[in-house]
């Protein structure tokens, strides 16, 4: 079943593993993708499907350094070089949109981050002067928060254009989606604010809104329920999850991938809820192939892998081989060349 092909909206995938998107922060000049970068996703092409690192839609969206962009000719040119040499590669690739949010520096971007509240995240980021505490963000306005649904959607349309399969929305990993959906980093009064209905509205906006620019069988989301990273709390996630699925069920994604939350319970929830293919992400089995068998037997669609494939540009071969895994050097997997990015050695480079 691993090697079974499946449907997936308008494409066909040969295989279920996908590769999930890693920010690899070597995007160094006004977040412009290189042309190592093109290279380095080529070599994954025999992934199912390719979710690429997460993409700011705006200025206001970027967090680290070096990170790439989807607001500007030149962005949408540069990330045209990578698509074309997945494709030619015979590969099938997502941007992933990533707004961070309150996770940002001013050393960073010019500006203090944004974010739901004007709430300080606990920890700390690096900046061209080292690691620096985060800072308070600025609180956005009704209005403001309109302006950036916007903002995913321009970004969308602009990735169709750059050649992209498709867009993964991030509503992950404690950035600006999961800010809103958070008990702590939202503490409005307005809308988008204080009930479950109100906390999950701005998700729901820029789901619908990037739908209708270019399509749902090209949209897909990443959610993590129960999810503390970047400093937030979800202890009403067993209320949150199953309302926000249920709402984003009625756009049709084409699909949904997950980040297995620490409650079987609420996966198997989710898995009954969505209607359309599930992708399931699970950092707490480390071995692939135990993942890949853990969930595809209970009702995952997808299984995605992030430092597997970031060590192993061949994974779906070596996974059907049996073959012998690379191990990721992490001292190499942020910024940098080509060392850690597009050196790791490959038993087969075709698709499974």
């Amino acid at each position: 079943m691993p090697f079974s092909t499946y449907a997936l909206g308008r494409l066909q995938l040969p295989n279920r593993i996908v590769m999930a998107p890693m920010t690899r922060s070597r995007a160094y000049v006004e977040g412009v993708p290189s042309t190592l970068t093109a290279l380095y996703y080529a070599q994954r092409a025999s992934a199912g499907l390719i979710v690429s690192e997460g993409v700011q839609p705006s200025h206001a969206g970027k967090g680290y350094m070096n990170t790439p962009g989807l607001h500007t000719d030149e962005q949408v040119a540069g990330w045209r070089e990578v698509t074309d040499a997945v494709h030619a590669a015979g590969g099938r690739i997502f941007a992933q949109i990533m707004h961070s949010g309150r996770i940002g520096h001013p050393d960073n971007t010019g500006a203090l981050p944004i974010g739901p509240s004007a709430v300080r995240a606990d920890g700390q980021i690096y900046t061209p002067s080292g690691l620096q505490d985060y800072p308070e963000p600025l609180e956005l306005s009704t209005a403001e928060v309109e302006t950036t649904v916007q903002d995913f959607a321009d970004a969308a349309a602009r990735a169709i254009d750059a050649g992209f399969d498709g867009v993964e929305i991030h509503g992950a990993n404690g950035y600006l989606i999961h800010q809103f959906l958070s008990q702590n980093a939202n503490l409005r009064d307005d809308r988008y604010g204080g009930s479950v209905e109100n906390r999950i509205r701005f998700a729901v906006e820029v789901t619908r809104a990037v739908v209708d620019r270019i399509g749902a069988d090209r949209v897909g989301i990443r959610l993590s329920p129960g999810n503390g990273a970047q400093d937030l709390v979800e202890d009403d996630m067993h209320e949150v999850y199953p309302a926000l699925v249920s709402a984003l069920a009625e756009s049709d994604l084409v699909y949904l991938h997950l980040i297995a939350s620490p409650s079987d319970e609420l996966n198997e929830t989710i898995r009954k809820a969505w209607p359309t293919a599930l992708i399931v992400n699970d950092p707490s089995i480390a071995d692939p192939p135990a993942r890949l068998a853990h969930w595809l037997e209970r009702g995952a669609d997808l299984v995605s892998f992030g430092a597997s494939f970031l060590a192993n540009p061949d994974l779906p071969v070596r996974l059907r081989l049996g073959a012998e895994l690379n191990q990721p050097d992490f001292a190499t997997a942020f910024g940098g060349d080509h060392r850690g990015y597009t050196d790791y050695p490959a038993l087969a480079l075709h698709s499974v």
